[in-house]
This record gives structure tokens, C-alpha cells and sequence, in this order.
């Protein structure tokens, strides 16, 4: 049943944008782009924009649950189709999983993985009983982690500065891979596409709701580089852990840094709550087609989602999340969502539009060749093998 407004739809993707990757991904960003950290924002944002257009124009012409798994499948043939289907489903799995240990890594650090797979198992929970009680739930969560960042920005910008520390000189190659570290922080607008049989006029809704939860969240996260680059300076954040609360102790207000380890949990939750309901909406499209166990496409009668396909996603993640290590899956998510998007930009081209889907296309390749070497490794081994059991398959 088609349920959730415009509203809705931007509200889940900006509770899979402004999550914790906006509270952690700012610094290994700036220990290898240093002051070139604001460019490879733009370039990362430029990316996203092109990714989030191509997305946008597929869901108007083909609005049902799968993201680019369909836009693939009917534009490109159905080996593309399912590449992008398994490139999505094992990145965001990963990317839950990674998700799930940043709220046990600030909630309990010497209990994280336990934290890590209550989390999930309590927002599979939620996402169960209907995605209206996750688009209720989602808006609270995006309302708290804005108020925080709202004040961290504050702060910062009124505050005192550090001592400025020496940091890397910018070149190209450090302001690219800053970029595709930034872009795993942006990587959430597909969400909307995955619901595309639970939005209310879906041809104008998506192509809608995908541009404006992107263009808030690059204007919150600008916001919030500008910020803390003028509280530690670039040398400063890129050795620190939790950069978002030790801005705000240099600001000279110590005491707002509990506030700020509050809310990188709640963006955390949030990031996981969408996550888990993306990666179960895709699970569905390709249990459908045979691609994955058939069961996994049933719906509820009463809750009207896809139960088998959120519970089966749910067990995935919470196991990963009970032995993963947190930066593994992070590298390992992003080669996965780099591929999905490469393919849609791909897609999109098929549609009589050039230059967007080409710029997205080749910022997709570039990002994903210059992430770390162990990410794109096992990312490739992986991809190989959901091609290798296709090949069985058909």
C-alpha cells in the first residue's frame, strides 16, 4: 500500500544521509586530504548529485520496490540488473553492520558488539510491525541528530580556535580519496528509490524527495566541515577519534561533549533504522526474480511489509555486527555502493540523458579505484562470486 508523502521520503533519507558518518568520517578525510578536505567534500557532493539525478529519473519511469536492481535489469539486461541487486544488498549489509557497531562504540565501548546487535535486532523489530512507524520513528531521530550538529555549529564558529597543528599538503589524489571516504556519508538518497511501492505518486514524488534530502544534507554537512576546520584546524582533526566532541571542547565548552556522543548514537540508530529497510526492499525485488530464495518475497497480511526478507536481513547483520571489524566493513560498504551507483548512472544513460549519468558514472569508477587497496580486493572477490552463482543459476 502506497502510504508515505513526500515528506516521508525525504525524512528517510535524511535519516540515512546525516548519520554517523557525518561524526566520523571528517577525520580519516582530512589525514589524507588535510586542508583539501572542503574539495573533496564538493567532489563527493557532485558525485552524490549526479548518482541521486540518475536515481531519480529511473524511479519516475519504473516506481516498485529494488532500486537499481530494476533500473538495470530493464535498461541494461538481466545480468546488470542482478550485479547491481548483490553489489547493494552485501555493501549495505555491511555498511548496517557498520552502523550498528558506531552506536556500540559510544554507547558501551567495551561491550560494542553486544550494543551492535541489540541495535539491530530492535530495529528489525521496528521495521517489522510497518514502515510507517520507521518513517514516525526516523523523523524524531533526524530532529535530534539536526539539533546537535545545530549546536556543535554554534559553538564552533563562535567559539575559540585551537593551536593550529601541521598537517599533509593537499594534492589531487588526497582530495579524491577524501572524497570517496566523504562519500560513504552521502550514500543514503537510494533509500527513497527502494520504496517505490510505498510512496503516494511515485513519479513526482521520488524525482522530488532524492534532490532536496541530499541538497539539506550537503548544506548540513558544509556547515559542520566549515565548523569544525575552524575549531582544530585540519592537523588536529585528522588525529582525532571523536573530532565532532573535541571540537566542542576546544570551543571551550567540555561540557556539551556528552550531548555530542548522545547524538552520534541517535544518527547512528537512525542510519541503521533506513538502512535495514533499503536493504530488505531489494531483497524482496530480487526474491521475486528468483535471484534469492523465493520465500524471502512474501508480505505481511497485516503489517504489509516484506517479514521474511527484513527478518532474514536483520540475522545477516546482526552477525556481522557480533565479529566484523568497524573500518573493514566501512571500506568493504563503500566499493559495494560505488558499484550499485555505477551501474545506475549506466542505466540512466539509456534514457536519452548524457552528461549527469556520465559524470556520476566516472566519479563512481574513480572513487571506488582509490579507496583502500584491502577494500577494493575484497569487494571484488565478492562481486565475483554473486556473478560466479548467476552463472550456476542460469
Amino acid at each position: 500500500m502506497r502510504r508515505l508523502g513526500t515528506g516521508d521520503a525525504i525524512v528517510i533519507g535524511l535519516g540515512s544521509m546525516i548519520g554517523a558518518g557525518i561524526f566520523a568520517s571528517f577525520a580519516p578525510a582530512a589525514a589524507v586530504a588535510g586542508s583539501g578536505l572542503l574539495a573533496g567534500l564538493g567532489i563527493a557532493a557532485v558525485v552524490a548529485y549526479c548518482n541521486a539525478m540518475s536515481s531519480a529519473w529511473l524511479a519516475a519511469r519504473y516506481p516498485s520496490s529494488g532500486g537499481t536492481y530494476v533500473y538495470g535489469r530493464e535498461r541494461l539486461g538481466p545480468f546488470w540488473g542482478y550485479l547491481a541487486g548483490w553489489a547493494f544488498v552485501v555493501g549495505k549489509t555491511a555498511s548496517c553492520a557498520a552502523m550498528a557497531l558506531t552506536v556500540g562504540s559510544y554507547v558501551w565501548p567495551a561491550r560494542a558488539h553486544v550494543i551492535a546487535v541489540v541495535a539491530v535486532v530492535v530495529l528489525t523489530a521496528v521495521n517489522y510491525t510497518g514502515v510507517q512507524k520507521a518513517a514516525w520513528l526516523t523523523r524524531v531521530i533526524v530532529a535530534v541528530v539536526l539539533g546537535v550538529l545545530a549546536v556543535v555549529v554554534t559553538v564552533c564558529l563562535t567559539g575559540g580556535t585551537s593551536t593550529p597543528v601541521p598537517t599533509v599538503t593537499p594534492g589531487f589524489v588526497g582530495i579524491v580519496r577524501a572524497a570517496a571516504l566523504l562519500f560513504f556519508a552521502f550514500a543514503g538518497y537510494a533509500r527513497i528509490a527502494t520504496l517505490g511501492e510505498e510512496v503516494r505518486e511515485p513519479e513526482r514524488t521520488i524525482p522530488r524527495a532524492i534532490p532536496l534530502a541530499l541538497g539539506i544534507t550537503l548544506v548540513v554537512y558544509a556547515a559542520v566541515a566549515v565548523a569544525v576546520l575552524r575549531t582544530l584546524g585540519a592537523g588536529r582533526l585528522a588525529t582525532s577519534v571523536a573530532p565532532l566532541a573535541d571540537a566542542v571542547r576546544a570551543a571551550g565548552l567540555p561540557g556539551l561533549a556528552p550531548l555530542v556522543t548522545v547524538g552520534a548514537a541517535v544518527a547512528a540508530l537512525g542510519s541503521l533504522l533506513a538502512l535495514i529497510l533499503g536493504v530488505s526492499r531489494t531483497t524482496l525485488a530480487m526474491a521475486r526474480d528468483e535471484h534469492l530464495p523465493k520465500a524471502l518475497a512474501a508480505v505481511h497480511p497485516r503489517f504489509e511489509v516484506p517479514h521474511r526478507a527484513e527478518v532474514a536481513v536483520g540475522i545477516v547483520v546482526a552477525v556481522a555486527a557480533a565479529f566484523a571489524d568497524l573500518r573493514a566493513v566501512i571500506g568493504f560498504s563503500s566499493f559495494g555502493v560505488l558499484v550499485y551507483y555505477a551501474i545506475a548512472n549506466a542505466s540512466a544513460w539509456t534514457l536519452g540523458r548524457r552528461v549527469v549519468p556520465a559524470v556520476g558514472l566516472a566519479g563512481c569508477v574513480l572513487l571506488a579505484a582509490l579507496l583502500p587497496l584491502s577494500s577494493v580486493v575484497s569487494g571484488a572477490v565478492v562481486l565475483a562470486a554473486g556473478v560466479i552463482l548467476y552463472l550456476v543459476r542460469t
